[in-house]
C-alpha cells in the first residue's frame, strides 16, 4: 500500500463515520443480525481460508498460543454470531441523554452519547476480533480501520467481504469497515501518525505492540490486554470450591489475557492446600513453577512432584499464556497485596476468602480493571460480563478500563437548551 492508499482510507472512514453516526438503531441492528446470519449460514468461505492461514502458521512455527488465537471453527463462528447477536439485542448508547440538570437562571443542560468518530485497531493472530471490532463499531455508529497480522490476512479478507456485504444490504456505506491488505510492519507507523482523520487507537497485542504505539503514536491510544492475573487464597476460604475456580481459571482456555497466572496461597492453608492443588490440576497438563516458600510443601519423599520446577528469577513477572502456574506462600493479606502491586499488569486479580472484611480491603488496594471476589478471572471478557463483546481489555485509568463495549467506544456532548438566553 502507498501512503496515497492509506490517506484514501482514512478519507473514506471519515465520510463513513458522519453516515454511520446518522444510522438508526434498527438500521444497525439489522446490520449485525444479517452477519451473524452469514456467519453461521456459509461459513465455509471463511473456514477455507482461515485453515489456509493455520497451515501457514504451523509451517512458520507459531506458538500453540497464537496458533489456538488463530483458529476459527463452526463452534467458535456460532459463538461469534451469537456475540453479535446479543450486541443488537442491546440498548443502543448514542443519544442516550444522562447528567440532566436545571440551573436557577432557567438553562436546561444534559449531555447526549456521540460516536468517538474513526477507530484504529492493530491486532495480531486473532481474527475473531475483527467481527467484534466491527460489530461494536457499527452499533456505536464508529467507522474502524483495521489492522491484522499477515498471519491472519486470508481469514480477516474473508470476514471484511462478509460485513461489508451486509452493511450495504441495509444502505449502511461499506468504507465504515476498512482492512490494511498489506501487513508490512511500516504501514503500522503510517497508521500511528494519521491523526487527521483517526480518533482513538487500540492495539491487541504483546507488550511490544503496546509500547511501540504509545512512544510512537500522535492519536491517544488505549492500552491494555496484556494480564499477569493473580488469585489469593485467604486463609477462610472454601478450599474445596476454591479448587474449581483455580482449575477453571487456568486450564479453561490457558492462552488468553484473562487465565490465570499466578496462585499465592496463604501459609496457614499452604500445607493442605498445595499438595490438593497439584493433584487437581497437574492430570490437565499443567505445571507449576514454585517459589522457595511453596517448595516445601510440594515434595514427595524428599524429591519435587514431578510437575512442580524452582521458580526462575522472572517467573512472577511471566504471562504465560500456557498451562504454566506460579506458585508462591504468603505469610498474610497484606503479604498477597504487596505481591501482586509488584507483579500485576492490572488486568484481573482476585481473592477466595469468606472474611468480608479480607475481601473488602483487597478490593480497596488491589487497583487493577477487574477484582474478584470468590470468581474465576476467566470473566474478564466483554459477552461474559454482559457487554456483548469488547473491542479490548483496558488496564489504563483514562477514559475506560476493563473490557471495552459499547459505551466505552462513545464520547459525549453537552447540549444546553435555553430560551433565548444571554448571559449577564
Amino acid at each position: 500500500m502507498t501512503l496515497i492508499e492509506v490517506d484514501a482510507m482514512g478519507r473514506q472512514a471519515r465520510q463513513a463515520a458522519r453516515r454511520l453516526g446518522r444510522a438508526t438503531s434498527e438500521q444497525k441492528n439489522q446490520v449485525l443480525r444479517q452477519l451473524a446470519g452469514l456467519l453461521t449460514e456459509n461459513p465455509a468461505h471463511v473456514l477455507a481460508a482461515n485453515l489456509l492461514d493455520v497451515i501457514d502458521g504451523e509451517q512458520a512455527g507459531l506458538s500453540a498460543a497464537l496458533l489456538d488465537r488463530l483458529t476459527l471453527n463452526i463452534e467458535r463462528m456460532n459463538s461469534i454470531a451469537t456475540d453479535l447477536r446479543s450486541v443488537a439485542e442491546l440498548p443502543d448508547p448514542i443519544g442516550e441523554h444522562f447528567d440532566e440538570n436545571l440551573l436557577a437562571n432557567g438553562l436546561r443542560l444534559h449531555k447526549q452519547r456521540v460516536p468517538i468518530g474513526v477507530l484504529g485497531v492493530i491486532y495480531e493472530a486473532r481474527p475473531n476480533v475483527t467481527v467484534d471490532v466491527a460489530g461494536l463499531a457499527i452499533k456505536t455508529g464508529n467507522a474502524a480501520i483495521l489492522r491484522g497480522s499477515r498471519e491472519t490476512l486470508r481469514s480477516n479478507l474473508a470476514l471484511i467481504s462478509l460485513i461489508r456485504q451486509a452493511l450495504a444490504a441495509y444502505g449502511l456505506p461499506e468504507e465504515a469497515i476498512q482492512i490494511m491488505t498489506d501487513t508490512d510492519r511500516s504501514h503500522v507507523h503510517e497508521l500511528l501518525q494519521m491523526d487527521e482523520y483517526i480518533d482513538l487507537l487500540i492495539p491487541r497485542g504483546g507488550a511490544a505492540l503496546h509500547e511501540f504505539c504509545r512512544k510512537n503514536s500522535r492519536i491517544p491510544v488505549i492500552t491494555g490486554g496484556i494480564g499477569i492475573c493473580h488469585l489469593f487464597v485467604d486463609e477462610s476460604a472454601d478450599l474445596a470450591s476454591t479448587l474449581g475456580v483455580m482449575y477453571n481459571a487456568k486450564v479453561q482456555r490457558p492462552t488468553v489475557c484473562n487465565a490465570l497466572d499466578t496462585a499465592l496461597i496463604h501459609k496457614a492453608v499452604a500445607a493442605e492446600f498445595l499438595p490438593r492443588l497439584v493433584e487437581e490440576l497437574a492430570p490437565a497438563g499443567v505445571s507449576f513453577r514454585a517459589d522457595p516458600s511453596a517448595i516445601l510443601y510440594l515434595k514427595d519423599g524428599g524429591d519435587l512432584l514431578p510437575s512442580v520446577s524452582p521458580a526462575g528469577p522472572g517467573d512472577f513477572d511471566t504471562e504465560w499464556l500456557s498451562l504454566v502456574l506460579g506458585l508462591k506462600v504468603v505469610e498474610d493479606l497484606a503479604d498477597a497485596i504487596e505481591h501482586i502491586t509488584a507483579h500485576s499488569t492490572g488486568h484481573s486479580d482476585g481473592i477466595l476468602t469468606s472474611n468480608p472484611s479480607h475481601a473488602s480491603q483487597f478490593v480497596a488496594e488491589i487497583d487493577s480493571a477487574a477484582v474478584y471476589i470468590n470468581a474465576s478471572t476467566r470473566f474478564t471478557d466483554g459477552s461474559q460480563l454482559g457487554l456483548g463483546a469488547e473491542v479490548a481489555i483496558s488496564t489504563q485509568r483514562l477514559h475506560a478500563r476493563g473490557p471495552m463495549g459499547l459505551r466505552e467506544l462513545t464520547t459525549y456532548k453537552w447540549v444546553i437548551t435555553g430560551d433565548y438566553h444571554t448571559r449577564e
